[in-house]
């Protein structure tokens, strides 16, 4: 699907996985609409981007928050692109030095990074229905709906991109409930692109390894560069314009759908 002329919606767009993939939209025409938390450094990024974007605080755990930038983003553009990087990887055993995991600790993890994503696809896939399919040239096609719209079917409405995580087939300890949440988010690709298959929206999940991202830049050198070496090729972190690389070629790749896209550099995470 053509980028240029669409509005996009980016959660956890602040910083990391995020930013990069607001970036990298922005620059190839799409307006952009940034969802973080309050506090977020968002004005500073719009005021960088310049036009055709904004910025929305928000939690993507609320209604309310997430229909705020869904409205923003229809009000500049179609909304055909949403990408979820909104997240958190808290590390915790299950039974620690102070006993078993508190419960709210493993909800937290999975209202955030699962049930948040659920509730940013459902609220932008209604933005998305009602908007006209479209040709791989981003020419409106009308209201016509199925796989054979536009002809040989090359209509599309959208595409969603989620962040899944490699800890969803590779969990580590002290990562249950990260690589749960994470694993729902991987499981529910498939079923999301079959639903949608009929209204002519993809959705595709992206499953990323280490990547040098404002977690794992706290963490000490020897401990960042012991990471960067597991990975077979290239031997070092991802870097977040790598992943919005593959965002983009996600968007403008009309086969890619209903598949969790491992891209980790070849890494299979150890036990610890």
């Amino acid at each position: 699907m053509r980028i240029d002329g669409c509005s996009a919606l980016v959660t956890g767009a602040a910083s990391g996985l995020g930013l990069a993939t607001a970036t990298a939209l922005h620059a190839a025409g799409a307006a952009v609409v940034l969802l973080d938390l309050p506090g977020a450094p968002g004005a500073a990024i719009v005021a960088a981007l310049g036009e055709r974007t904004r910025f929305v605080a928000g939690d993507v755990t609320s209604a309310g928050d997430v229909h705020s930038a869904v409205e923003a983003a229809v009000s500049m553009a179609p909304l055909r692109i949403v990408v979820t990087c909104a997240g958190i990887a808290p590390a915790e055993r299950t039974v620690g030095r102070d006993g078993p995991l508190p419960l709210d600790e493993f909800e937290r993890v999975l209202r955030v990074n699962l049930t948040g994503t659920f509730n940013v696809i459902r609220l932008a896939a209604a933005a998305m229905l009602a908007a006209e399919p479209i040709d791989a040239l981003g020419i409106g096609l009308g209201s016509s709906s199925g796989s054979g719209a536009g002809g040989g079917g090359t209509a599309e409405r959208g595409v969603i991109v989620t962040t899944a995580s490699v800890a969803a087939f590779d969990g580590q300890v002290g990562q249950a409930a990260y690589a749960a949440s994470k694993g729902g988010v991987a499981a529910m690709t498939l079923p999301l692109a079959r639903e949608f298959a009929r209204s002519l929206i993809r959705v595709v999940s992206i499953a990323p390894g280490v990547f040098d991202t404002a977690m794992l830049q706290g963490m000490p050198a020897a401990v960042r560069e012991s990471l960067a070496a597991q990975v077979p090729h290239p031997a070092r972190l991802g870097d977040p314009s790598e992943f919005a690389a593959l965002v983009r070629h996600i968007v403008e790749n009309p086969m890619l759908n209903g598949e969790t896209i491992r891209l980790d550099g070849g890494i299979r995470m150890p036990p610890r």
